[in-house]
């Protein structure tokens, strides 16, 4: 069995397993069971109620999490697969704890081959906040992800720069990161 495979059995029976994308590990677990979204909060000691974003594979699976305005689309297609967090209209089929209460979303389509891979094998969106405890150093090694997990797909050493995110309901920068000066251009054209 190869990592991937190793790693979608974790999650089909509601584990956490730690993943690379092109900017820091994630922690990643079912993001359509209560169970294991419960378990992501657990492990990062995050407040219930702080919303928690999750990554997909591919545009199909976004539009099937979240409502895409025509406007968004550009945006979308520009900075997709890649360091950007995008916050979109969450679809009833999102479980309400990840919004936060917010309505929104927000959605990562990480630019990493292993990231790719595990969502696409996996066939469904998981949970993409970060491997530490909440307000730590978001981590850049294996080392450096200080949660429970069950398992690790070792990417070496990453970029350590967090992804943008961008509020694509209000055509805002809501943290700066990765990618940002290229994002600030773009929403300008909005």
């Amino acid at each position: 069995m190869d990592v991937i495979e190793k790693a979608v059995s974790v999650l089909m029976h509601d584990g956490i397993v730690v993943y690379p994308t092109e900017t820091v590990y994630g922690l990643g677990a079912d993001a359509f069971s209560d169970e294991a979204i419960l378990k992501v909060y657990e492990a990062k000691k995050r407040p219930i109620g702080m919303p928690i974003s999750i990554a997909v594979a591919d545009f199909d699976m976004l539009y099937a999490v979240a409502r895409v305005e025509p406007e968004a689309e550009a945006f979308l297609t520009t900075f997709l697969p890649g360091p950007v967090t995008v916050l979109l209209p969450a679809r009833k089929t999102v479980p309400a704890i990840l919004t936060g209460g917010t309505g929104l979303i927000g959605i990562r389509m990480p630019a990493h081959d292993l990231a790719q891979r595990l969502i696409g094998t996996f066939d469904s969106p998981i949970t993409a906040t970060s491997a530490n405890l909440h307000g730590a150093k978001d981590p850049v090694t294996p080392a450096e992800c200080t949660v429970p997990y069950e398992f690790l797909i070792d990417g070496g050493r990453l970029s350590g720069t967090p992804s943008t995110v961008v509020d694509l309901t209000e055509k805002r920068v809501l943290r700066a990161g990765a990618d940002i000066d290229r994002v600030a251009k773009f929403l300008l054209t909005m």
